[in-house]
C-alpha cells in the first residue's frame, strides 16, 4: 500500500533542496507580499517523519498518498507506522478498540512516532484527547495533525436533516462557507483549547475542507483545468473523494506534516488515475497552490508563526 514511486527523481531532489532554503518552488518571480508572508512561516521540516494514522473514509488514504509525494520530494526517512481504518469514525472509535488489537496504542507506546495524524467528524469527540495524553507520554516532540471533514452530503448533520438528493453542482461557493462555518469555529476551538491543556501546541489542523472549497469556488468560476462541475470532485452524494479532491486534501496533510510548499511536486501517481491529459499538469499545479494558501493561511497549521505557536 504504502510502495515508494520514483517517477520525477529529479524533480524530487530539486524540489527538497529549495525546501531546505525555505525558498518558494514557484518557476515566476514572487512578489514583496509574498516575500513578507514567508518570513513568517516557519523553517520546513527536512527529516523524514515516522507517522501513524486513524481515520475513515475521508482519510484514511492520505498516508499512501503523501508517501508518494515524499518520495518524489526526496525526503529520506518517510515511514507510515500503521493505519487504523474505521468507516465513518469518530477518533474514540479508535481510542476504544481492544488494547491487544489496538495498534495505535502499541505504536504511540513505543515512543517511535513522529506525527500522528486524526479526522474527527463532529464533536464532542474524547477520542482526540485521549491520544493527546498517550502520545505525549512516550514521546514530548510529538505532533498531532487533525483534518477535519468537508461536510457530508454538503450539510452540517448536527442541525440540518440530511437531504433525499443531494446536487453537489447547485451549491456556490458562499453558501459552503456558510455551513462549514459552525464546524470550524468548534474545531479551533477545541484544538486551541486542548493546547492549552498540554501547556504547549501539540495539535495542528490540516485545512483540508477549507482547500477543497477553495476549489470548488474555481470549477464554478470555470478556472480549474480538466474539471467541468462540482460533480467531478465527488464519486457519490455522501462526499467520497475521486483522485483530483484526494490529491488535494493529500497535499494539505503533507504541507503541514513537513511544513513545506508542494508546489512544483510532479503529477502523483493518484491524479495520474484521473486520466485529464494535457490538462493533468495545469490541474495539479493548480491543487498545489490551493492546498498551500489554504495551510499558509490557517493560523492553527503549525506553518505560520502566530500568536497560536
Amino acid at each position: 500500500m504504502f510502495a515508494r514511486n520514483r517517477t520525477g527523481f529529479r524533480w524530487g531532489a530539486i524540489v527538497s533542496a529549495l525546501a531546505l532554503f525555505g525558498t518558494s518552488l514557484l518557476p515566476v518571480a514572487r512578489s514583496a507580499a509574498e516575500d513578507k508572508k514567508n518570513e513568517k512561516l516557519a523553517e520546513p521540516i527536512t527529516k523524514g517523519q515516522r507517522i501513524f494514522t486513524c481515520g475513515h473514509s475521508f482519510h484514511v488514504w492520505v498516508p499512501a498518498i503523501v508517501a508518494d509525494f515524499a518520495t518524489k520530494a526526496q525526503i529520506q526517512g518517510h515511514v507510515q507506522i500503521g493505519v487504523s481504518s474505521i468507516g465513518g469514525s469518530k477518533v474514540i472509535q479508535h481510542w476504544n478498540k481492544a488494547d491487544e488489537k489496538n495498534e495505535a496504542k502499541q505504536a504511540l507506546k513505543t515512543g517511535e512516532v513522529d506525527v500522528l495524524t486524526l479526522s474527527p467528524i463532529f464533536f464532542p469527540d474524547a477520542g482526540i484527547e485521549n491520544f493527546t495524553k498517550l502520545a505525549l507520554e512516550h514521546n514530548k516532540d510529538i505532533r498531532i495533525a487533525v483534518q477535519p471533514i468537508w461536510l457530508r452530503w454538503d450539510i452540517y448533520e448536527p442541525t440540518t436533516k440530511i437531504p433525499a438528493k443531494v446536487d453537489h453542482n447547485a451549491i456556490t461557493g458562499e453558501e459552503l462557507r456558510k455551513r462549514h462555518a459552525v464546524y470550524f469555529k468548534d474545531m479551533d476551538e477545541f484544538i486551541r483549547e486542548l493546547n492549552k491543556k498540554q501547556g504547549k501546541t501539540v495539535l495542528f489542523i490540516v485545512p483540508a475542507p477549507q482547500a477543497v472549497i477553495a476549489l470548488r469556488e474555481k470549477i464554478i468560476a470555470g478556472e480549474a483545468p480538466g474539471l467541468k462541475t462540482q460533480e467531478d470532485l465527488f464519486s457519490d452524494a455522501l462526499g467520497h473523494g475521486k483522485p483530483p479532491l484526494q490529491a488535494l486534501v493529500a497535499y494539505c496533510n503533507y504541507a503541514v506534516i513537513y511544513r513545506r510548499s508542494p508546489v512544483g511536486l510532479p503529477v502523483p501517481n493518484i491524479l495520474k488515475q484521473a486520466k485529464l491529459g494535457d490538462q493533468e499538469e495545469k490541474l495539479n499545479r493548480l491543487l498545489q497552490e490551493l492546498a498551500w494558501e489554504a495551510v499558509i493561511q490557517h493560523a492553527l497549521s503549525g506553518v505560520r508563526l502566530s500568536a497560536d505557536r
